[in-house]
């Protein structure tokens, strides 16, 4: 008498092709055993509400009483694979799909993932922007991040989406001096960030939006020629005209500078300061018809 082994069935809902296919350019940059465990997560993470966490992700696609649920933890703690090209892969996606022409967006932002713990070495103590306010200081300890998104209108959504496509860990000052390595700010990881963008898109004009953490020389000096950066100003901050003409008559170094300029402070309170009217089409991405007042100037 013949007997034929089977296999027990397989659990949870199997991944619709639909996101195979979608998903098909980032196959390459995971082995056969690891892909699969990508498609759960990720078909998961759409289906799950509330906190997209990989429990959650097992429990709505039918795999809560998986026997292999440890793989898909240590997809994200074991397993090796390429996350820079796995961030190129998705940036091409995302613009090619929703931002085919005109000029990338890009938006610059850190935050604080909240974690502890003897193993997770590059955590800090940061302030909390959240919570905090220019009278209280509040602080925050876990793994700063800085990400930098694509922000495009979304037609499904009705609204401007920050879509993450490159996220940079910033390792406290204390974990590098104790891995003895060279501390790095905020800035410098913008910097290299942006230029490691602006390689992956050598055919797009790109912009680069971030709050006044990023408005610094060295951040803007970087990518002149290449990007623009939009950042908030200090109110008291040093604005100069740009340098005079030198001619045949001129002599000793060239000027870096010309005049200062009235700081922005000053041109708030001037009743003199000439206001224009604009209308803005999609103010913080929802609202319709903004109607702002605008200053606009030149300035070193």
């Amino acid at each position: 008498m013949q007997q034929h082994s089977t296999s027990p069935p397989p659990t949870g809902v199997p991944v619709p092709q639909i996101l195979r296919d979608w998903l098909q350019e980032l196959r390459m940059c995971f082995t056969a055993p690891s892909w699969e465990h990508v498609l759960v997560l990720v078909m998961g993470a759409v289906l799950a509400p509330g906190k997209r966490t990989v429990s959650a992700c097992l429990r709505m696609t039918g795999r809560a009483e998986a026997q292999n649920f440890s793989s898909c933890h240590q997809l994200l703690n074991r397993a090796r694979w390429n996350t820079h090209a796995m961030a190129r892969h998705l940036l091409s996606m995302v613009v090619n799909r929703l931002v085919p022409e005109g000029p990338v967006v890009i938006g610059m932002d850190d935050t604080i993932e909240r974690r502890w713990g003897r193993r997770i070495t590059a955590r800090g103590i940061y302030r909390d922007p959240v919570r905090s306010s220019h009278g209280h200081f509040v602080k925050a300890s876990g793994l700063r991040w800085l990400s930098f998104m694509v922000l495009t209108p979304v037609p499904w959504a009705g609204a401007v989406k920050a879509l993450p496509v490159f996220p940079l860990l910033a390792p406290s000052q204390r974990s590098n001096l104790h891995r003895g390595r060279r501390h790095k700010l905020l800035t410098d990881w913008a910097r290299q960030g942006a230029l490691q963008l602006c390689r992956w898109l050598p055919d797009r004009d790109i912009v680069f939006v971030g709050d006044s953490s990023f408005a610094v020389h060295e951040l803007a000096h970087a990518i002149t020629g290449r990007a623009t950066l939009i950042s908030r100003l200090r109110l008291d901050a040093n604005l100069f005209a740009p340098p005079p003409e030198r001619n045949a008559r001129s002599v000793g170094r060239p000027a870096q500078k010309g005049p200062p300029l009235p700081k922005l402070k000053t041109l708030l309170s001037d009743p003199a300061t000439p206001w224009h009217r604009m209308t803005v089409s999609s103010w913080y991405g929802r609202k319709q018809g903004k109607t702002l007042e605008i200053a606009s100037d030149t300035a070193l």
